[in-house]
């Protein structure tokens, strides 16, 4: 059953939506990370999932900077769009280019919305262990910051590109 689209409000900003899906290059760090937050901060009648362009391995620095903040990603393992139980959403959420290009690809003849969150790839630091922990920690301080702006205070997502 497809998940109603998010109403407009009279003041300009999204409702709450049913059903959200964080994308990134490889469901390893900035999806899921998202996923976690978002369940963490979004009321439990929401769907929230996350999918990777290309499924890649777990990231063990991800679970690191959750479980400073009490979270974890329990069991989860990277997945595809393809390996997704459900693919109705009414908002996409996408965190990289390719996960961008590639949502707007699959949903082009879909009623859903589908933003671009620009997020940096932490992978990308080099240095000390401290120094690549606090790049995981300056994504999951954004993407909570984001989640908590756009979504949770049901702000609306599309305001900004940070």
């Amino acid at each position: 059953m497809e998940t109603p689209a998010p109403e407009m409000k009279p003041d300009g900003k999204l409702g709450k939506p049913g059903a959200v899906l964080f994308m990134c290059g490889m469901n390893s760090i900035r999806s899921p990370m998202a996923e976690v937050i978002a369940k963490h901060l979004l009321p439990s009648d929401i769907y929230i999932q996350s999918a990777g362009v290309r499924s890649g391995e777990r990231d063990p620095f991800v679970d690191v900077v959750l479980e400073e903040i009490g979270l974890s990603l329990g069991r989860h393992q990277p997945r595809t769009m393809e390996e997704l139980e459900d693919d109705f959403f009414d908002l996409i959420v996408t965190l990289t280019p390719e996960a961008h290009h590639q949502a707007l690809e699959l949903t082009r003849s879909q009623s859903v919305d589908v933003v671009y969150w620009p997020t940096i790839d932490p992978t990308a630091t080099a240095g000390s262990r401290e120094q690549i922990v606090e790049a995981y920690r300056e994504v999951r301080d954004h993407l909570w910051r984001l989640i908590g702006e756009r979504l949770a205070s049901r702000g609306t997502p599309f305001s900004g590109s940070d």
